[in-house]
């Protein structure tokens, strides 16, 4: 295609022919061999002994993470507002509140520092300590994991790691989304594998494994009738779509060598330049997948607080970039515009330093997908320097 997308799916060539054997055995239905198959893939891939459920989407298991927890109408759930919708929206599914923590600015994740400070808060407000703690690994960037976690388990606070835009990387060796309680994954078309729609939920035991599979299947108990004692979803993943997971997996640490390699070519590019950085990590340890790479512009302007949360925009440079970039052909789009600042979450306790704000104003996502060439990142850089001119 002439269009250049930020992260476009890339099929490895193997994904017919499980698709094709869900059509020849007639397992079009969700669950089936591909599903199980699938979920054996994933549970080799992420390690640790971690079991693995997989959904409809990412935001299924998001969802299902927090019924698994017992959250319902009153609690309180920690989320970061650095994020994208659905990584707390499911809060509200359930009648529980969500507690927007800010972010520390060298990884752009869940600052571990006002994490406690907001869980002291709010034990002093309510009475009642927060009943999960959801980071954020932010365009597949590791956050401070061990810091969080040191938090979480020092007040005894499950945590859900939302790693579906860090499908890949690794911290300290270690994948993502197995450091909590439950891991995220997503596989929608623009992620870093895709079943065309889809998620899983990385779980700690085969017990909670069950326990997930049991909700995502109408929550029906084990008996020759259908008996159903409690409320359940419809999640589960077509055989079809895990066929295509299948495919994807045969390929994956190929996609992450391939957006590492991208990511490399925007750093050097940038390394010296006096307005536009690149976000890299901050730590040796750290191994981002760069599902998007994203750079900032870093001008007086672009770093000037807003007056109000609510009319937060871009600033100029940013707009300037994305319509020149968009002239070519070329999507590109700004970070994600914080939570606390959504219309939607106006009236949920937010602890919030500035850093997502600064960010969401001055930042912007660069095409990283396997589709994107060497050729087209470097017309994106030289259209990124004369737009700063």
């Amino acid at each position: 295609m002439d269009r250049v997308y930020l992260c476009l799916a890339h099929m490895s060539g193997n994904e017919m022919k499980y698709i094709q054997e869900a059509f020849d055995t007639n397992w079009v239905v969700p669950l089936g061999p591909n599903v199980n198959a699938f979920e054996d893939d994933l549970e080799a891939y992420v390690g640790q002994g971690k079991k693995v459920v997989a959904l409809a989407s990412g935001t299924a298991a998001v969802h299902l993470a927090m019924v698994a927890l017992g959250i319902g109408p009153g609690d309180e759930v920690i989320c970061q507002s650095f994020t994208f919708a659905a990584s707390c929206n499911p809060t509200r599914y359930l009648g529980a509140t969500p507690v927007f923590i800010d972010s520390e600015p060298a990884t752009w994740n869940m600052d571990p520092n006002i994490l406690e400070d907001a869980i002291k808060d709010r034990i002093s407000k309510t009475g009642r300590k927060p009943k999960a703690i959801v980071p954020v690994y932010l365009y597949g960037m590791p956050a401070y994991i061990e810091d969080i976690m040191a938090i979480a388990n020092k007040y005894e606070i499950p945590v859900i790691e939302d790693s579906a835009e860090a499908f890949g990387s690794r911290y300290k060796g270690k994948m993502t989304g197995t450091f909590g309680e439950y891991g995220i994954m997503s596989f929608n078309g623009n992620k870093m594998i895709t079943t065309s729609g889809g998620g899983a939920l990385i779980c700690p035991t085969l017990e909670a494994k069950k326990k997930i599979m049991f909700y995502a299947t109408q929550a029906r108990e084990d008996v020759p009738y259908y008996l159903h004692k409690e409320i359940g979803f419809n999640y589960r993943l077509s055989n079809v779509c895990a066929g295509i997971g299948r495919g994807q997996m045969t390929v994956v640490e190929d996609h992450v060598r391939h957006h590492q390699r991208i990511a490399g070519m925007y750093a050097e590019a940038f390394a010296d330049h006096e307005i536009i950085r690149f976000h890299s990590q901050p730590e040796n340890y750290m191994e981002p997948n760069y599902w998007l790479s994203t750079i900032t512009f870093e001008t007086p302007e672009s770093n000037q607080p807003q007056a109000a949360e609510a009319d937060l925009e871009p600033c100029e440079l940013v707009m300037k970039a994305l319509h020149a970039l968009q002239q070519e052909g070329i999507e590109s789009r700004p970070l994600w515009r914080p939570m606390h600042t959504q219309p939607v979450y106006k009236d949920a306790p937010s602890y919030i330093n500035g850093t997502s704000e600064r960010m969401f104003r001055k930042g912007l996502c660069l095409p990283s997908g396997p589709c994107v060439t060497d050729a087209n990142v470097e017309k994106i850089i030289s259209i990124l320097k004369e737009v700063v001119k």
